[in-house]
């Protein structure tokens, strides 16, 4: 595989619609094959769907990125079938606004989980081929509700 632009493939988390479907749709302008991961088949589905319509190349994945066996499994399973991932898009994110007395532990582990751990995740599985290739692009993307 050559390293053109053409031949490079990204992966967006939260994909499925907001700023994720936009940066899907933008990489997949620029000629990279987009893999759109989203926790809902349906959505990222839908975005994979319109970019291949619009004569780009994407693929869907429903993957629960808070979930870490989810996420090395979705790593395995794309590595075998591409080689490499040579961007990698963290942007999923929840939220779970309120009062930090009425938050449960739950609601800040399912937080943490997927805006913070699904990106130790995800770079851990692909940034090894990355530094292999000697080229890969990672951007993790955050919320203004991160500064607050």
């Amino acid at each position: 595989m050559t390293d053109t632009n053409e031949n490079r493939i990204a992966l967006v988390t939260g994909a499925g619609r907001g700023i994720g479907k936009s940066v899907a749709e933008l990489l997949a302008k620029k000629g990279h094959h987009v893999i759109c991961v989203s926790q809902s088949p349906a959505s990222c589905g839908a975005v994979a769907d319109a970019i291949n319509a619009s004569g780009a190349s994407a693929q869907a994945l429903a993957v629960d990125v808070s979930d870490k066996a989810a996420v090395h499994a979705a790593c395995e399973q794309l590595l075998a079938e591409h080689g490499n991932i040579d961007i990698l898009v963290n942007n999923a994110g929840i939220t779970r606004d309120g009062l930090l007395f009425r938050m449960s532990d739950a609601d800040w582990d399912d937080v943490m989980a997927t805006n913070l751990s699904s990106c130790f995740s995800w770079v851990k599985h692909l940034a090894r081929p990355m530094t292999r290739k000697r080229w890969g692009r990672i951007i993790n993307m955050a919320s203004v509700i991160g500064l607050t």
